[in-house]
């Protein structure tokens, strides 16, 4: 059985990376008697795959990471057994059956993903820098500088942004994210504050990823849908 499990992240879990948050559910799946399967072969491993690991310094409600069982357990006993050895700032937030092969990897599907920003305290503009947003969000081009593997290139992150308001402070954004195209919350701000012409201090941003989705529509027409809806609870 595959199954995929939303979990959070937050507190100070947030300066874990990736790959220590890869061994720790390891390890709390073993404590939590869940019967994960195991590649065959010389090194054996568990069969696991995140879907786009969130970056250092960011916190989340909803990360995922697809697995598959030799023994089927229920949604419910599963969120029993994973939350009682979690640790603090970890949390299992949902334990779903998918489908079978590639259309249910969660690697592959992803394709947008929400995010919340404010400024820490102390690091917000001074005046109304709020009130730009909704004119930055109709330009028809913001071409940024970005930096790749292979250097520096210029890129027009506008057709990547699906949404972006801003209330109370609190800026809500809807980006592209995996591996067809990707932007950060972060780099959106950048753009931003130059066109608005204020400045960015460095680590300035709290940034917290809310949602992450699949992209079921077609003729180019976007039809997101969240990686958890995909999955059915087990009973």
């Amino acid at each position: 059985m595959k199954v995929r499990i939303k979990f959070a992240k937050y507190g100070v879990m947030k300066f874990i990376g990736h790959l220590d948050v890869m061994r720790y559910f390891q390890k709390a799946l073993r404590r939590a008697d869940i019967d994960i399967k195991f590649t065959e072969g010389m090194s054996p491993h568990m069969v696991m795959s995140f879907a786009a690991p969130l970056g250092v310094g960011l916190t989340s409600v909803g990360e995922y990471v697809d697995i598959e069982l030799r023994t089927p357990i229920t949604t419910e006993k599963a969120l029993e057994q994973l939350n009682r050895v979690m640790v603090e700032g970890m949390e299992i937030l949902d334990f779903r059956r998918i489908e079978e092969g590639k259309a249910g990897k969660a690697m592959s599907l992803v394709a947008a993903a929400d995010y919340t920003v404010t400024f820490r305290k102390g690091c917000a503009p001074e005046g109304d820098w709020q009130s730009g947003l909704a004119e930055f969000f109709a330009l028809r081009s913001i071409p940024v500088t970005k930096e790749t593997k292979k250097g520096t290139s210029q890129v027009d992150i506008r057709p990547m942004i699906y949404r972006l308001s801003v209330q109370a402070g609190v800026i809500a954004m809807q980006l592209a994210t995996g591996s067809a195209a990707n932007l950060k919350p972060e780099l959106v701000m950048e753009a931003y504050a130059r066109w608005k012409g204020f400045e960015l201090p460095p680590f300035a941003l709290e940034v917290n990823r809310c949602e992450v989705y699949a992209d079921l529509g077609t003729d180019g027409l976007h039809k997101f849908v969240s990686l958890n809806e995909l999955g059915e609870v087990i009973e």
